[in-house]
């Protein structure tokens, strides 16, 4: 193989005419959502001086933190081109777990980890019910959402709501890292970032795979400096990034790490991708999908645990409301595909972003519930039209 050609297939994709093929065969990436969010902030910024002031951003972001967490446990069943239907259920009964221990006067970091498990059970008790009995994932999610929220009343009984009693598990959601925590965590994510992408495509290119130029690399690297840079020159205004934001985006990091960069997560695409082909290739089916579930469990929980945070209680509302919906939404939007196999966590993070820009703005500008459900089923459904067409492309195409 000559240099010239060696040189093309490290490149593709990277160039100008690489990107134009890319999305014409319906590779589009975060490129909609981006464009989307911009346009939102656009407009609402211009209708409302105050939507992109520190205080506002610091409000969306602890908006989105419960959100953004369910949003990356319905991302991995997504993957799976499976549904759940239960995580706001699951996170309702989580904040339950979790304010009732503590009214107890049990050790707060000891209630979170019984909440967390108890997320965890649940996951892989559906796990369960959809991988070895054989029931579909809709069907068991669904009939999940109504037993857990009986669950949910029995636990709280005719107590209502009952506040968090314990300043620590509070302080999740009311605390904000410093000026100086928050420059530096700006070079600790573009220093990270970069090295990542330089490893992927040093291993890319010692593989003869499609690679990103040096060029690209640095100018996405530097994309991301500018981008941090702004976002927590701006939330140093009021009074930092909140501590909660910070935790969604260690798990989303983590996950897009295992998902894109180990063989677990390699096992969880091409099970999306074909099932069937999976497991001729000797994958565990079976142990994927169900961890995938346990996972789902365990990130509804923790979005429970924020929620409950936020609020200062769990009631019988807890998880309820738009809550599942707007997971969905979050990975929908952001661009994991409804059909498996194609999807990143930060995917979740973009498409919470949109969802919660869209209620901040109209927060702000006092508009009825009904107009704001109007607003966020367009934007849903324009998301899986994309969907559905970029997947069409994309089998023409042969990827």
């Amino acid at each position: 193989m000559s240099a010239n050609v060696q040189k093309g297939r490290h490149t593709v994709g990277a160039t100008p005419t690489g990107l134009r093929a890319r999305l014409a065969s319906g590779d589009l990436g975060l490129i909609p959502v981006i464009i989307a969010l911009i346009v939102i902030w656009i407009v609402f910024q211009s209708v409302n001086g105050n939507f992109l002031s520190g205080r506002n951003l610091s409000n969306l972001i602890l908006q989105i933190a419960e959100i953004g967490m369910l949003g990356i446990g319905e991302t991995f069943i997504l993957l799976l081109g499976e549904i759940d239907l239960s995580v706001g259920a699951v996170s309702g009964v989580a904040a339950a777990v979790l304010v009732l221990l503590s009214v107890a006067g049990v050790n707060p970091w000891l209630c979170i980890l019984l909440s967390v498990v108890s997320g965890g059970l649940i996951g892989i008790f559906q796990g369960f019910w959809v991988t070895i009995i054989g029931v579909p994932a809709f069907i068991v999610t669904l009939a999940g959402s109504l037993g857990y929220q009986g669950i949910l009343l029995g636990m709280l009984g005719n107590t209502g709501t009952v506040p968090i009693s314990n300043q620590t598990l509070l302080d999740l959601t009311s605390t904000y890292l410093t000026p100086a925590t928050g420059w530096a965590l700006v070079v600790i994510v573009t220093v990270l970032y970069a090295l990542g992408a330089f490893m992927m495509q040093k291993n890319r290119e010692k593989r003869h795979l499609p690679a990103p130029s040096t060029t690209a690399t640095l100018t996405r690297s530097l994309i991301v400096l500018v981008v941090s840079a702004i976002v927590v020159g701006v939330l140093n205004t009021y009074r930092g990034l909140p501590v909660a934001g910070f935790i969604l985006l260690v798990f989303i990091a983590l996950f897009a790490f295992i998902t894109q960069s180990t063989r677990y997560g390699r096992h969880i695409y091409a099970l999306g991708g074909n099932k069937e082909a999976a497991r001729r290739a000797g994958i565990n089916t079976r142990a994927i999908k169900i961890s995938i579930f346990t996972l789902a469990g365990l990130m509804g929980a923790i979005g429970g645990i924020i929620g409950a945070s936020r609020l200062g209680s769990a009631s019988p509302a807890s998880g309820g409301g738009n809550l599942l919906l707007d997971s969905i939404a979050a990975a929908v939007i952001g661009g994991t595909s409804l059909f498996g196999g194609r999807g990143s966590m930060w995917n979740a993070l973009a498409g919470a972003l949109v969802i919660g820009s869209v209620e901040n703005g109209m927060d702000l500008l006092s508009a009825p519930s009904s107009t704001k459900y109007i607003v966020e089923g367009g934007i849903l459904l324009l998301a899986v039209t994309i969907d559905t067409i970029t997947r069409r492309r994309r089998t023409r195409a042969g990827r």
